[in-house]
Order: C-alpha cells, then sequence, then structure tokens
C-alpha cells in the first residue's frame, strides 16, 4: 500500500489564531442558545403561566409529527455517547461493535407487534402501571420504576460526560464547568419545556449532529484519496472483524454476542422503557405508532452507521501516527475531539459547531430523560401520598419539575465518576447490559406467562440483579479481565511525538487474531470475565426462570387478574389449550378485574 503522506499534528496548547478562536467561541455559545430557545420559543411568549398542563408536559397533548417523533425515537437510541464513542471504538478495537446494529434493527417489529398492542388501550401515564394491572402488585411495579430510574440515572452520567472529553480536549474548559453547566440549563429547560420541547431539541440535534459527521468524511475523503481508500487502509489493517460467530462468551464482542446482547437491551430500552413507551402513547393510533417505528429503521441505520464510518475515516488520517500511543492525548475517547483541533484549528467557527453539537446533544437527551424519570417518579411513588395526590393538577406539576431538577443534580454527579471506566462506549454498555435483563425479564413474565404471579415477578427481578450486580462488580475489581486494544503505529508521527511516548507503550497490547483473549485461574474468575453484552440476556433469563419456579410454587386465588393484560396472541392460545380453566382457573376473562374494577384496563387506586 502507498504510504501516505507525513501526519503533522499541530500544537494546540496555544491560541494560533486569536480571530479564529473568538469566531468558534461565538459559534458554539450561539449554537446551543439557539437550539436550546427554538423549542421552547412559544412558552416563553405566553404571558399566562397555567397554560400548560401536566398532560401537555408528559405527552406533548398529542401535537407531534410522525417525522419529529421518528428522529426523537433514534436519537434517543442512539445517543450523543455514539458521536464520540464510535469513532474511538473502531480506531481502538475494529469493526465488530458495529454488528450490535443487527440487534437495534431486529427490536423494532419486536416492540410494535408485541408490546405496543399490549399498552395502547390501558390509557397509562407510566409504563410501569402495566405491571400494577398485571400483578396486582404495587411491588411489582416500584421494583421496574427503580430499576429504570438507576440505569437512566447511570447512563444519563455518561451522556453529559461525554462532550465535557471535548471541551476539556478543544478548548481545556474543566470538567466540572462543563457538568454544572449542562445541569443548569438541563433544569432551566426542563421547567419550561416537556415532552414536546425535548422531541423538537431531538429533530434540532439529529440534523446537526448528521450534518457534521458527513462534513467529516468528506474531508478525510478527499485528504486521503477517497473513500475506497478509507476502505482499504482500515482493512489493510485489520480493522474489519465481521461475521465472527465464535461460541466463547469470554471473547469481548462476537457477532453472535452483539446481535443477542443488543437485541435484548434494545427490546428493553423501547419497549420497557418510559421515555420511549411515552413518545409512542403520544400519538393518537396504534397505526402510526408502527409506521413510525418501522420508518425509523432506515433512519437508525444511518445515524449508527455514520459515526462508525467518521472512525474509518480519521483512522484513514492518522492510522500510522496515533496521538494516543503518542501520548499527545490522555483517552481513546479523545480522537475525534483532536482531529477537529488538528485539522480545522484555524477554519473559523468549526470546531465551535462540533463542541456545540456534542454539548447540545447531550443537553437534549438530559431534558428528554429527566422529563420521564420525573414522571415516573411522580405516578409510581409520590402519587402513593395522600397529601400530594390531593392537589390540584398545577401544583402536582410543579412537584414533577422540582422532581426533574433533584435528578439533574444527582446525574451530574454521577457523571464525576464515569471517567473511571474503560470509554464511554463501554460504559455505557456495561449499564445498559446490566439493567436490561431484570426490566425485560419482568415484562415478559407479565405478558407471556399467564401462571406468572407478583411473588414470582418480585423474587424474579430481585434475584437477577443480585446476580448481574455481583457479576458486574467482580469485573470490576478482578485484574484478570483483559482490556486490550488493537495494534497502532507511530512510524508517520514527528520525532518530538515519537520520543514523547514515554510509558504510552503499557497502554497499547496487540490483539491476537482480531479477539480479546482473557487469562482465567479459576471458575470465578471465567465469570467475571464474560462479556459484558450478554449482562442483558442472563439477567432476563433468569429472571423469567425464577418467576416461572416460583410462580408455579406459590400460586393461588388470590393471584386472579384480567386476563386483557396478556398479549392477544398468548390469550388466544391460553384459551385452547387442554388445562385452561383447571388449573389456574380463577383468571377472570372479561369480567370484573380482581382490583376491583369493571373489567376495563383503567389504573386501579392506590
Amino acid at each position: 500500500m502507498d504510504q501516505l503522506p507525513e501526519v503533522q499534528p499541530e500544537q494546540t496548547d496555544g491560541l494560533s489564531d486569536t480571530t479564529s478562536d473568538i469566531w468558534n467561541y461565538v459559534v458554539f455559545v450561539s449554537f446551543v442558545i439557539i437550539s436550546a430557545l427554538i423549542p421552547i420559543r412559544k412558552r416563553l411568549c405566553r404571558r399566562s403561566t397555567n397554560s400548560k398542563s401536566k398532560q401537555d408536559y408528559v405527552f406533548g397533548a398529542g401535537h407531534i409529527s410522525t417525522l419529529a417523533m421518528m428522529l426523537s425515537i433514534a436519537r434517543g437510541t442512539l445517543g450523543v455517547i455514539s458521536v464520540l464513542g464510535y469513532p474511538s471504538e473502531f480506531f481502538y478495537r475494529g469493526s465488530a461493535m458495529w454488528e450490535s446494529l443487527y440487534g437495534v434493527i431486529t427490536a423494532y417489529p419486536i416492540v410494535c407487534f408485541v408490546f405496543i398492542p399490549v399498552y395502547f388501550d390501558l390509557g397509562i401515564t407510566s409504563v410501569y402501571q402495566y405491571l400494577e394491572l398485571r400483578f396486582n402488585s404495587r411491588l411489582v411495579r416500584c421494583l421496574a420504576s427503580g430499576t429504570y430510574i438507576l440505569r437512566t440515572l447511570l447512563s444519563l452520567g455518561v451522556t453529559i460526560y461525554t462532550p465535557t472529553v471535548a471541551l476539556n480536549t478543544i478548548i481545556g474548559v474543566p470538567y466540572w464547568v462543563s457538568l454544572l453547566s449542562i445541569t443548569v440549563i438541563s433544569i432551566f429547560f426542563n421547567a419550561l419545556g416537556g415532552l414536546k420541547a425535548a422531541v423538537a431539541a431531538d429533530v434540532i440535534q439529529s440534523l446537526s449532529m448528521t450534518a457534521m459527521l458527513v462534513g467529516i468524511i468528506i474531508y478525510c475523503s478527499i485528504t486521503v484519496g477517497g473513500v475506497d481508500k478509507i476502505l482499504t487502509i482500515s482493512s489493510e489493517n485489520d480493522r474489519f472483524a465481521f461475521f465472527n460467530f465464535a461460541a466463547d462468551l469470554h471473547l469481548r464482542v462476537t457477532t453472535t454476542s452483539a446481535w443477542l446482547g443488543e437485541l435484548f437491551n434494545s427490546l428493553s430500552l423501547l419497549g420497557c422503557q418510559q421515555n420511549f413507551v411515552q413518545r409512542y402513547l403520544s400519538m393518537p393510533t396504534i397505526g402510526q405508532i408502527r409506521r413510525t417505528l418501522m420508518l425509523n429503521i432506515p433512519v437508525v441505520i444511518l445515524l449508527f452507521s455514520l459515526p462508525w464510518f467518521v472512525g474509518m475515516a480519521i483512522y484513514a488520517i492518522y492510522w500510522h501516527c496515533d496521538p494516543l500511543k503518542a501520548s499527545v492525548i490522555a483517552k481513546m475517547d479523545e480522537i475525534l475531539p483532536y482531529f477537529m483541533v488538528d485539522r480545522f484549528d484555524r477554519v473559523p467557527g468549526v470546531w465551535g459547531i462540533f463542541v456545540g453539537t456534542l454539548f447540545n446533544g447531550a443537553l437534549t437527551l438530559n431534558i428528554s430523560n429527566i422529563n420521564s424519570l420525573a414522571t415516573v417518579t411522580w405516578e409510581d411513588f409520590l402519587s402513593l401520598v395522600p397529601a400530594l395526590r390531593q392537589k390540584s393538577e398545577k401544583h402536582q406539576l410543579n412537584v414533577i419539575k422540582l422532581v426533574g431538577t433533584i435528578y439533574a443534580v444527582l446525574i451530574m454527579g454521577v457523571g464525576f465518576i464515569v471517567g473511571l471506566l474503560s470509554g464511554v462506549i463501554e460504559s455505557s454498555m456495561l449499564i445498559i447490559s446490566a439493567t436490561s435483563g431484570p426490566l425485560l425479564g419482568v415484562f415478559v413474565l407479565a405478558m407471556f406467562i399467564p401462571f406468572a404471579n407478583w411473588k414470582g415477578a418480585a423474587i424474579g427481578m430481585v434475584t437477577s440483579h443480585l446476580s448481574i450486580l455481583w457479576i458486574v462488580v467482580g469485573r470490576l475489581i478482578e485484574s484478570s479481565v483483559s482490556d486490550s486494544l488493537l495494534d497502532t503505529s507511530i512510524e508517520g508521527c514527528y520525532a518530538d511525538l515519537m520520543e514523547a511516548q514515554n510509558n504510552a507503550s503499557l497502554l497499547i497490547v496487540s490483539l491476537e487474531d482480531g479477539v480479546n483473549a482473557v487469562e482465567t485461574s479459576n471458575l470465578l474468575n471465567r465469570i467475571y470475565s464474560i462479556t459484558f453484552m450478554y449482562y442483558g440476556v442472563f439477567g432476563t433469563v433468569l429472571t423469567v426462570l425464577s418467576g416461572i419456579v416460583i410462580s408455579l410454587a406459590t400460586w393461588s386465588s388470590h393471584d386472579a387478574y384480567n386476563m386483557k393484560m396478556l398479549h392477544p396472541a398468548v390469550r388466544w392460545l391460553y384459551s385452547r389449550c387442554p388445562f385452561s380453566g383447571k388449573h389456574f382457573g380463577s383468571f377472570e376473562v372479561g369480567g370484573a378485574s380482581s382490583y376491583g374494577g369493571t373489567g376495563k384496563e383503567t389504573v386501579p387506586k392506590c
């Protein structure tokens, strides 16, 4: 392969062009302010403070377009983490994680035809109300809500940490200043916005981020000599690792673990998580929900693949001069911000737009999820308090906004400790995988296991949580778990950069056969070193199996429920089974429900 011209990274410690830097700061601040104010402009112009209802805050009052909802769901599926995380993942670990896209695509039709039919006609505000309707148990509902709250808090900590990497690398802004800024703006936006404003912000973010990534790809293609050159460089340096169906559970990522693990994670996110279901239920018909989700598949493919191709493009620029190995950057996630400064430092406004896009992306996702967190907390916990439940709707809305403010501060705290983990992608995947199983498992029990009761559901969730927590803690403290990176080169760097390598070689370990090897000495080590991609699968299976066993052992007539809570297909099959109406004959079909209702899917009184 022809040798590319030497990469000559510019030193960015000082301000080489004051005018250019001023423009960048102006563009950054302007972008964040404009993109934040546009979605809430109508709210700011209203004179009446009573015009916004709780229903409008939570569901957007049903006035959100299909296209806007598509972009919002796609943005929520991928998150701003992908913009920094996927390029660095490709640069230092190859394309194996790219195949998790298979799982995302597979999850969409399952959510359309399995989860949505159960939720749509229930008239619920929190998706976890469904679990109370099904199991007649506030405990199960609270366990599921608590799982969602925990996962979202941890995931958002990673999300708001992501732009701080770019701000610190490019501008030198301390991490705590960035985190505090995102938190303050999130609190303000959440107080005035609601779901409709969050969706509008997601649209702005999706379009701006897509334009930025396409611009990077075009620049790199021109620089290295075409798209085919980008592909050739990645291929010749072993960056492509597709269709690896190895059965070893200890390999970090294979085709099997990427597809299966992401399928379970995506089902838990798209089908069982409040912020997504909240968007589905804001649409007027089930047909529109299905159209939105199915049409969203190509959008997700595009938004998912762009950051990976950016990683390929940047690798084509730095394949013979790795900034991390040369000690120019301190973390692998800094590779894209470094590229922006190295290549566009003297172009007015470019890195300002880049940092503004990342900052605004974290901001909009934070606001959107704070809205959902506050809604779940009110519906599943605070509404139990009689003094609060009897208050006016305006007072309830104020309480929800106050809860959102508290969550914003907690998320900031999580963001301060995220840097201890190995990269934003691994941190995000570890959090999502570890919490997906119990949540998805309890919904599987509710929809598909006719004899599942609240005891089985609760014990199944607790058992799964404790087991996965044990494995995660063991993984984090077990030194034998490898975190190897693919080999990189600094042969094309300046001599002074090569001398600055120092001990950086300790950070890079060559990867044999394109996968991560794991040294294990005993059974516990082998358990701890199981790839995090399977945590969601194991957690779901453990929840379902434990729930089935406990339910069979403890079923009684007090566990009766309205059969309409089951999935329609399961209800149809069960009615034709030989044991229907015999062993579990206390089910009520179409009659009064066991919680004292009239057979209609309404939320039980607390």
